[in-house]
C-alpha cells in the first residue's frame, strides 16, 4: 500500500487486494487528482515556487504511464486486446507534449501561459483516467489472469511508482531479484532451443546476428587473458580475423600501446578500475573506445570486454529527429 492511504480509508478496501497492480493504479489516481486541486488553488503570482513543487510531483504521472505502455499493454495484447497500445498510448505521449509545453511557460514565468497549459493538462488526465476507470482496467481485470498479475511487481519495481513509498508487494512476499527468479512464465515462443539470459531467451543463431549488426566493435578477453571473442560486423573500425582467437591479448596491440593495455588489464583485476576510455582521429572518423571490466555478481573478475565506435555522425547530430526521413 501507497503512504497515500491507510488500510482503513482506502476506496479500494475490499474490491482489489493490496498492492495489486489494478488497486495502485486507481490509488495514482486518487492522487493526480488531489495534486491537481492542490495547484489549482495555490497562487501562480504569490507562491510559484510551491505550484512548481506541485507541478513536478504531477510530473512523475510518467511512471504511471510507462507501467501502463511496458507492463499492462503487452499482456492486453497476448489477450488479444491492442487498442490501448495504439491508442491510449498516443495520448500518454500527446500529454507528455503538454506537460514539456507546460514547463517551458513555467520557465518563463508567463503567468498567463501556465493556466493554459497546465489547465489543458488537468483536462487531458482527467480524461485518460476516466477511460482507464471505465473501460481499460474493468476490461484488464477480466482479461489478465491472477498468476499474469502476480508477474508485474518485478516490472514495476524497475519503472516505479509516483508515491514516494513503493506499494505493499503484491502478492505479499519479498521481492525476488530477475537473476534469481526461477519461475518459468507462459510465454508466447519455446524456449527449448534458447538460453535464458538475464530477461529474456534467444538462440545461439539470433545472438550472433545481434552481435553481427551492431555499430560497434567487440572483442572480449577472458580473466586469462586470452582473446576468447569478437563480433564481425561489415564495417568494424579495426580490423580482426579469426587468427585472434585463443591468442594473448598483449600480442594483439602495436608496441606503442601494449603498456597501456597491460596496465588497464592489471588496475581491473585488482578491482581498482572498471572502464578505461579513450577517443582518436582515425582515416577521417571520430572513434571512441571503451575497455569494460567483465565481473561476476561477487565482483570476480571474468575478463574485459573492448568496445570501439565510429561517432563521427554521432557527434554532428543536432536538434532532434522524430519522424522517419525514408520518403
Amino acid at each position: 500500500m501507497s503512504e497515500f492511504f491507510n488500510d482503513d480509508d482506502s476506496p479500494f478496501k475490499g474490491q482489489f487486494p493490496d498492492g495489486h497492480p489494478v488497486r495502485v493504479y486507481l490509488e495514482e489516481n486518487i492522487l493526480i487528482r488531489s495534486i491537481i486541486s492542490e495547484l489549482q488553488a495555490t497562487s501562480i503570482e504569490s507562491d510559484l515556487d510551491t505550484f512548481i513543487e506541485l507541478f513536478n510531483r504531477l510530473g512523475k504521472v510518467e511512471l504511471h504511464f510507462a507501467r501502463k505502455e511496458n507492463q499492462l499493454f503487452p499482456y492486453l495484447e497476448k489477450h488479444g486486446w491492442t487498442s490501448p497500445s495504439q491508442n491510449m498510448w498516443a495520448f500518454h505521449d500527446q500529454i507528455r507534449e503538454e506537460i514539456k509545453e507546460a514547463r517551458k511557460a513555467i520557465a518563463t514565468k508567463d503567468v498567463e501561459s501556465i493556466i493554459y497549459t497546465t489547465q489543458t493538462i488537468y483536462r487531458s488526465l482527467e480524461h485518460v483516467m476516466q477511460v482507464e476507470e471505465g473501460r481499460l482496467l474493468p476490461n484488464a481485470m477480466e482479461m489478465v489472469t491472477e498468476e499474469e498479475w502476480k508477474e508485474f511487481r518485478e516490472g514495476d519495481v524497475e519503472i516505479g511508482w509516483m508515491f514516494d513509498k513503493a506499494p505493499t508487494p503484491y502478492p505479499p512476499v519479498a521481492y525476488i531479484h530477475p537473476g534469481e527468479d526461477t519461475v518459468r512464465k507462459k510465454l508466447p515462443f519455446g524456449i527449448e532451443d534458447k538460453t535464458h539470459f538475464d530477461e529474456g531467451y534467444l538462440t545461439p543463431a539470433q545472438v550472433n546476428s545481434i552481435f553481427r549488426i551492431l555499430p560497434v566493435d567487440i572483442t572480449y578477453v577472458n580473466e586469462d587473458d586470452q582473446v576468447v571473442f569478437y563480433n564481425r560486423g561489415d564495417d568494424r573500425v579495426f580490423p580482426r580475423s579469426a587468427g585472434i582467437i585463443g591468442r594473448e591479448v598483449r600480442f594483439c596491440h602495436p608496441p606503442k600501446s601494449v603498456d597501456q593495455v597491460l596496465r588497464i588489464l592489471e588496475e581491473f583485476k585488482a578491482g581498482n578500475q572498471d572502464l578505461a576510455e579513450f577517443w582518436i582521429q582515425f582515416k577521417g572518423k571520430f572513434i571512441h573506445i571503451q575497455y569494460f571490466a567483465v565481473r561476476d555478481e561477487d565482483r570476480t573478475y571474468r575478463g574485459v570486454i573492448e568496445m570501439s565506435q565510429d561517432v563521427s555522425h554521432i557527434r554532428g547530430l543536432e536538434g532532434q529527429q522524430r519522424l522517419l526521413d525514408w520518403d
